[in-house]
Order: C-alpha cells, then sequence, then structure tokens
C-alpha cells in the first residue's frame, strides 16, 4: 500500500478567514446572493451537488448525480444554523465525500454498520443511510444533536440512521458498535481536538474497518504526526474529480489501522 504524505503546505490567510466569517459562502452563488458572484466561476463549484437554499428556513437542499441510471439522483434536505458553531454548516469536504459514497454505489455500503465521526448536519452519514447502508450511527458533540435529528427527521431516515451524542477522546458509548465503516469530513482544523480524534478513531476500528476521511489542508502537520502511529492511508485515486478538488486543499482518503 502506497502512503499518501500529506504536505505542509497552509491554505492562504484570507481563504481561512472567509471560511470562519462567511461559512456559507459556499452555496450562496448567484444574482440573489451580492458578493458572492466571484464564486461562479470557482472550479469547486463544478464538484458540488446542485444547492437550493432558503434563507427564510435556513434549508439546504443538495441534488446529487449519479452515476447509476437504477438509481437516479440523490436528494437531501438539511437544516442548517451556525449558532452552534461550525458543525451546523454544510462544508465542501463533507459534499465531495458524499458524492464520492454516491459515485461508488451502494454495493459499497449495503448492510454495512456505518459511524460517522464529527457529523454536524449529518449530511454524510444521512447518505450513507439512503445508499442502504445497515445501521448509520451519525455522532457529534450535544449542541449538535438537535440539527441532526431535525435532518434525520427532514429525510425521514429514521429507520436506518441514528443520532448520538459522541465527545473525541471519551469513552466509546456501548450503544455505539465497531463499525464495518468510518465516515469523516472536515474533523481536522481545531489542533486541540487532534489527539482525542485519533484517540477516538483507534477505539472504533479494527484492522477489518474501512474509514474515509476527507479534509480541507490547513494546520494538518501535527494531526497526521499523530495519526501515524496507529493508522496508514493512501489518497483515493479513483474519484474523476480529484484533481479540482485537490487544488482547492480538499483530499480524500482512506485510512488502515495498523495491526
Amino acid at each position: 500500500m502506497r502512503t499518501q504524505q500529506p504536505d505542509d503546505e497552509r491554505i492562504p490567510i484570507e481563504d481561512e478567514k472567509y471560511d470562519i466569517t462567511d461559512p456559507f459562502r459556499y452555496f450562496r452563488v448567484g444574482e440573489e446572493n451580492i458578493g458572492t458572484q466571484d464564486l461562479v466561476n470557482s472550479e469547486l463549484l463544478s464538484v458540488l451537488p446542485g444547492q437550493h437554499y432558503s434563507l427564510n428556513g435556513k434549508t439546504l437542499r443538495l441534488e446529487f448525480e449519479s452515476n447509476s441510471e437504477v438509481q437516479g439522483s440523490i436528494s437531501i434536505s438539511l437544516q442548517v444554523d451556525a449558532s452552534p458553531g461550525c458543525g451546523g454548516i454544510v462544508w465542501p469536504a463533507g459534499q465531495i465525500l458524499s458524492s464520492y459514497l454516491i459515485r461508488r454505489g451502494s454495493e459499497l455500503l449495503q448492510g454495512r454498520r456505518v459511524v460517522e465521526l464529527g457529523s454536524g448536519t449529518g449530511l454524510v452519514g444521512l447518505i450513507a443511510a439512503k445508499l442502504g447502508a445497515g445501521t448509520v450511527w451519525i455522532t457529534d458533540q450535544a449542541p449538535l444533536l438537535d440539527i441532526m435529528q431535525q435532518n434525520l427527521s427532514l429525510n425521514s431516515l429514521q429507520r436506518n440512521c441514528i443520532a448520538a451524542e459522541l465527545d473525541w477522546g471519551t469513552s466509546v458509548p456501548a450503544s455505539l458498535p465497531l463499525p464495518d465503516v468510518i465516515l469523516a469530513a472536515d474533523c481536522v482544523y481545531f489542533e486541540p481536538a487532534f489527539p482525542l480524534l485519533v484517540q477516538t478513531l483507534d477505539a472504533l476500528a479494527t484492522e477489518r474497518t474501512q474509514i474515509f476521511f476527507c479534509y480541507k489542508k490547513r494546520a494538518d502537520k501535527r494531526f497526521f504526526g499523530m495519526l501515524r502511529k496507529k493508522f496508514t492511508w493512501q489518497e483515493v485515486m479513483d474519484d474523476p474529480n480529484r484533481n479540482m478538488y485537490n487544488r482547492e486543499s480538499i483530499t480524500l482518503i482512506k485510512l488502515s489501522k495498523v495491526v
């Protein structure tokens, strides 16, 4: 297995500043959203799903294209809210990971136990549930449980999807079984949480667990230094959109636990 070693290049400071001050900028595009027309020509937009945002209802509907004629497109509706913090926003890495899962098709997740870490709105886990996973647990800290529950109901996925509290670095609840698949998007941004995230990944994963991890490169060198003690990784190479989102400092990798 070839290990992909992430570089330590940081994204421009202006990009980080805008991520924090205007987190809705990635899906507010068009003439009705003054000040965001510059994103119309952004290459990143070409790899994100169709976006329909209601300012009044704070509801975002995403339309993902499928490469399967049988499956057709997949639609997901989400309540988004910045008040609990950045977790209540839909970030590009989550959309890219969701698109990749859809492109891989239902055979990747069919009947599997899936845990999403740092779910926020629950987007990636909800997509996994729509793709036929056996049971999906979307997990995050307590302040985000309400928005995850709302989005479960909004998409009528209570049958095979559960919202659960999980604080990284604490004991994994007994109600959360060891998963077949772990999903994580944009979980590498807060440096004090790096060792806690590695600890939780280690507690949940076995050498057979498939782990898909999508992130935007920021100050992540220390995180990967910790991660290599427990995991190896390689960049996902079978995504046709890879080169486009790589140029926006977004990377999708697959982790394997060291035996």
